[in-house]
């Protein structure tokens, strides 16, 4: 939405914090094939991790910068979490029963940019940048950037 509206995309940190996504669609199919494969009667229980992609922060900022022509600005972090962190989630369970994922690349983050300019006339501006912070040695930092 920022880069919709023309605002620098914010990114708090470094942007090493990694994060997992997936397409709603996707999600259903999860649902879908986690139904339609149960387990079988005494089998140990199976761990279906519902996401099919994982990036770092600042690198999904740069991805939506090089579609849209954005900006990236990197403020002080406001939550109360490593500089970098590394999400190691194994989504080959779903994988294996079928499932072909939508990811950003191919066509879904050009397809979520799209739909925020379509609305980007309904957006709030008055809370962009979303500003919090979970201590006060964060808010002051905030407040100095």
């Amino acid at each position: 939405m920022q880069a919709a509206i023309g605002y620098p995309l914010t990114v708090h940190g470094t942007g090493g914090q990694t994060r997992a996504f997936i397409h709603i669609r996707d999600s259903v199919k999860c649902v879908q094939l986690a139904l339609e494969n149960p387990p079988e009667k005494a089998e140990r229980v199976k761990i279906f991790n519902q996401m099919t992609e994982s990036h770092q922060v600042g690198e999904l900022a740069n991805k939506v910068a090089k579609l849209t022509g954005a900006k990236v600005n990197n403020l002080p972090n406001p939550r109360n979490e490593a500089v970098e962190n590394d999400l190691i989630v194994d989504n080959r369970c779903f994988i294996e029963l079928g499932l072909k994922p939508t990811t950003l690349d191919d066509g879904l983050l050009a397809e979520v940019v799209d739909v925020a300019r379509r609305w980007s006339d309904r957006c709030d501006r008055n809370r962009i940048p979303c500003i919090s912070a979970w201590t006060s040695t964060q808010a002051k930092a905030i407040q100095e950037s």
